[in-house]
């Protein structure tokens, strides 16, 4: 009896002088968290996995040194050790997780011009899930180590275990499909976390990227979910795979007689009137005419897509706002000839046709996409081929 009350003393000693230590440290990593966004980190995250692994320590400890002979010895010593191991995997993914917030901090991707720091956020997170699957599964393969039957068992199985590993790979195919997909998609820059993507037919951002499935938040606030491999297997958009800036159009049809060069000064004061357009692009041009119509088109840019879509939706209003208010007979509408035969009074001739207004010698450069400034030959260049080979005689 006096052996298990010493053995007893031993373990309370032990665990009161861990936790006290483990306090003392906790109050100065909080202390030097106020200078330190790492030590305030540190101090929140590592606190309980560090306090569990010495406090375990320091009873395993006190157990093997104080308390003699007892039932079920071997058994609580086992445990305490599975317990310490436990905690100590605990210990290590929380001090990496604590130096990946670190690194994200450093990398805030809400800063104008994100491209970079996008990529590297998306890498993060793709390395802290493989690294915490990376321990767990470490830690269940040095548990299972502990045991003397499944340590035996252990060496009589690896001479099958290649044959066990293609089995489980053809189970899980689909499941390590979407592993690697992960890993290709965070390494490959294909998509990134935040980036803009048209999937499905559904706008959205990348929200969350995982090993096994990629959430899109739709522009409404839904959730789009769809397996990693669907992006490595079927085309989708990114819009900003290299910067956020975008083009985009705002059409409307109106008659033939429409004058043109008023719409695109209009065009050009809208876009000048608003923060939403980047300066870049603002080109009206005819793209159609057919069934009696015309067709303009406003091509326009902003700095992101929800800015572009407000910037397109302010343009089209606006010009429809115009044509109302100014060129109101040039609203589209039907012709027809009515032409009746005889000589009688009531005959009907057709009235001739107003002429079109006269187009300009040389369109200017709200009349060009992919020429007429710097900005439009450059574009123009992208998609011009290669040039053609000089012939030498």
């Amino acid at each position: 009896m006096r052996d298990v009350m010493n053995a007893v003393l031993a373990v309370v000693v032990s665990a009161g002088a861990a936790i006290v230590v483990v306090e003392i440290v906790h109050w100065l990593l909080t202390r030097a968290g106020r200078k330190s966004e790492l030590a305030a980190d540190l101090a929140r995250t590592a606190h309980k996995p560090f306090l569990a692994a010495v406090t375990i320590f320091a009873v395993q400890q006190a157990i093997r040194a104080a308390a003699g002979e007892f039932p079920g010895r071997g058994g609580v010593l086992h445990a305490l050790v599975i317990a310490f191991i436990a905690a100590v995997a605990w210990l290590i993914a929380a001090l990496l997780l604590v130096l990946e917030d670190a690194a994200l901090s450093r990398w805030r991707t809400d800063v104008p011009d994100n491209l970079k720091r996008r990529r590297f956020k998306t890498q993060v997170v793709i390395l802290r899930r493989v690294t915490v699957a990376a321990i767990v599964i470490l830690t269940l393969g040095v548990v299972l180590m502990t045991f003397p039957g499944i340590r035996t068992l252990g060496a009589s199985l690896l001479a099958s275990a290649g044959v066990i590993s293609v089995i489980a790979a053809l189970a899980a195919q689909s499941t390590l499909g979407n592993v690697f997909a992960g890993l290709q998609l965070a390494f490959s820059d294909a998509v990134r976390v935040d980036d803009v993507v048209v999937v499905e037919g559904e706008w959205g951002r990348i929200e969350e990227l995982t090993l096994t499935y990629v959430a899109v938040q739709v522009w409404d606030d839904r959730r789009l979910l769809l397996p990693t491999s669907y992006f490595t297997t079927k085309p989708f958009q990114n819009w900003t795979r290299t910067g956020s800036a975008v083009l985009g159009t705002a059409e409307i049809d109106v008659d033939w007689s429409t004058e043109v060069e008023p719409l695109r000064a209009e065009l050009r004061a809208i876009c000048e009137g608003t923060e939403l357009w980047d300066g870049r692009v603002c080109v009206l041009q005819v793209t159609a005419a057919i069934d009696g119509k015309i067709r303009l088109r406003a091509l326009v840019s902003a700095g992101d897509a929800p800015a572009l879509w407000d910037l397109r939706c302010l343009v089209r209003e606006r010009l429809v706002g115009y044509v109302w208010q100014h060129q109101r007979d040039t609203l589209p509408r039907v012709r027809a000839d009515v032409l009746t035969t005889g000589t009688s009074a009531g005959t009907t001739v057709p009235r001739p046709a107003a002429p079109l207004p006269a187009a300009e010698p040389d369109a200017p450069g709200d009349a060009r996409v992919f020429s007429g400034d710097h900005d439009g030959q450059a574009r123009g260049a992208q998609f011009a081929g290669p040039e053609e080979p000089t012939v030498r005689r």
